[in-house]
């Protein structure tokens, strides 16, 4: 039994949309004040950590969301292989070039990209589930050379390869929202958010050499290469020249089947085009967002302000600009309040359009850097009320008015880089774990 282990290396958004159920405008909207206050509860390890659905967290962690991996698999993969045959006189080191066997991506959700903090962290989370260094940057096995150097120092048919375990899973987003308990008070709690999405990586590539006489461990890479030689077959057993040996029937239907199954996920997920998102949240799907019927906003207004602090959300004069932070005077023209159109509610989690006053316009992410992390928030009229328009609402416990926004169509989270006058509002796809995502939502 032959094989090296080559250096470990280690580097370092999809969900679909859920449609919320209906909820009238008047009752969501006063929700966000109604019943006593309740203290929030402090954090647990957990939620700090890998958080599960149940877990605790607190107003800091309203605008921010963390992946929760739901299941995995691991495969032993053989990426690059050759049949070597050594006779007397031949033994030594030799360079072998080996020929691609399988090829294995990185990629989250539909689109594959790891663009933003979040599809990091979902496989960062899947590798500490398994135990394992998996890659968490948008590499391929492909990438690899496929040259193997080994010491040949007994004549035989040899299986050269360079193999991986392949890790595939699903994952959820996790968001914190209030929760009624059974007791009817409330507690904040990290939640499933609506959607969910896969994700495929690997591990340290290996590199060895396996003849059919070699005991094995089941299930292993090495064993998956010793299958690939064929071993009960009068080829595998005849003599031959040194040098390479040409594949075997097995080794040509694996291969076809793997370029097949390359062509048929490329054509089922053809590049998008220039300016089309790329989604990883819960709003991920092919295509362009939906648009909605007209709007329907309630007559109440509101300020998004930063806690405890004068600078509010602000819309822009003009619509080429960002949404910022601004303070709230005299000579804000309105561009400081906010309307909630065409509210629903589903599992206590508002979804709304939000719609300004002083510039008739609803907030939204363009579509040509929805993939983008930091992508600043922007303005656009007349309004579609697609997804890209849409925010799901986070609230803190009632009593209080704190709140974490996340745009329907990315997944990913409102916030600022800084608390300053000017400051653009922007997307982050984990958000700002400082807790500067965290915002209130006061009625004018």
């Amino acid at each position: 039994m032959l094989r090296s282990i080559g250096p470990v290396s280690r580097f370092g958004r999809s969900f679909t949309a859920v449609t919320a159920t209906a909820a009238t405008l008047a009752v969501t909207a006063m929700s966000l004040a109604a019943s006593p206050a309740a203290a929030a509860p402090t954090a647990s390890p957990a939620a700090a950590t890998t958080a599960r659905p149940g877990d605790t967290c607190t107003a800091a962690d309203l605008g921010t969301r963390k992946p929760y991996i739901k299941s995995t698999e691991v495969s032993p993969t053989i990426t690059h292989f050759k049949g070597w045959f050594v006779t007397e006189g031949t033994t030594g080191n030799q360079v072998v070039t080996t020929s691609t066997q399988t090829v294995i991506s990185v990629s989250v959700g539909v689109t594959g990209g790891l663009e933003g903090s979040f599809p990091v962290q979902t496989l960062t989370a899947a590798g500490a589930t398994l135990g394992l260094s998996v890659k968490v940057d948008a590499s391929s096995t492909s990438t690899e050379s496929n040259a193997v150097t080994w010491n040949f120092n007994q004549p035989g048919y040899y299986g050269v390869y360079k193999g991986t375990k392949k890790v595939t899973g699903t994952y959820a987003s996790l968001n914190c929202n209030r929760v009624q308990q059974s007791g009817g008070g409330w507690a904040l709690q990290w939640v499933e958010g609506p959607g969910g999405g896969n994700f495929t990586t690997f591990t340290t590539v290996e590199e060895g050499a396996v003849r059919c006489q070699d005991s094995v461990p089941a299930n292993s890479i090495m064993a998956k290469a010793q299958g690939l030689l064929d071993c009960g077959s009068p080829a595998a057993k005849a003599e031959r020249p040194a040098g390479a040996v040409p594949p075997t029937a097995k080794q040509k239907r694996d291969r076809l089947a793997q370029r097949q199954a390359a062509a048929d996920g490329q054509a089922a997920g053809q590049p998008k085009v220039a300016g089309e998102p790329k989604a990883d949240g819960p709003g991920a799907k092919a295509g362009a967002p939906i648009a909605k019927a007209d709007l329907s906003c309630g007559s109440e207004l509101y300020r998004i302000t930063v806690p405890g602090k004068p600078l509010s959300w602000g819309a822009p004069h003009l619509r080429a600009d960002s949404v910022r932070l601004r303070p709230s005077t005299i000579f804000s023209g309105n561009l400081d309040q906010w309307r909630l159109c065409n509210v629903t509610e589903r599992d206590g989690v508002m979804e709304a359009t939000l719609w300004n006053l002083g510039n008739q316009a609803c907030a939204t992410i363009f579509p040509q850097n929805a993939g983008t992390d930091q992508t600043p928030l922007m303005m656009e009229s007349p309004c579609r009320e697609d997804d890209l328009q849409r925010f799901y609402i986070y609230r803190d416990v009632p009593g209080s008015s704190k709140i974490g926004v996340q745009n329907k169509y990315t997944g990913s989270m409102m916030g600022h880089d800084r608390y300053a006058d000017g400051e653009s509002v922007r997307q982050y796809s984990s958000g700002r774990q400082d807790g500067s995502g965290t915002y209130t939502l006061n009625r004018v």
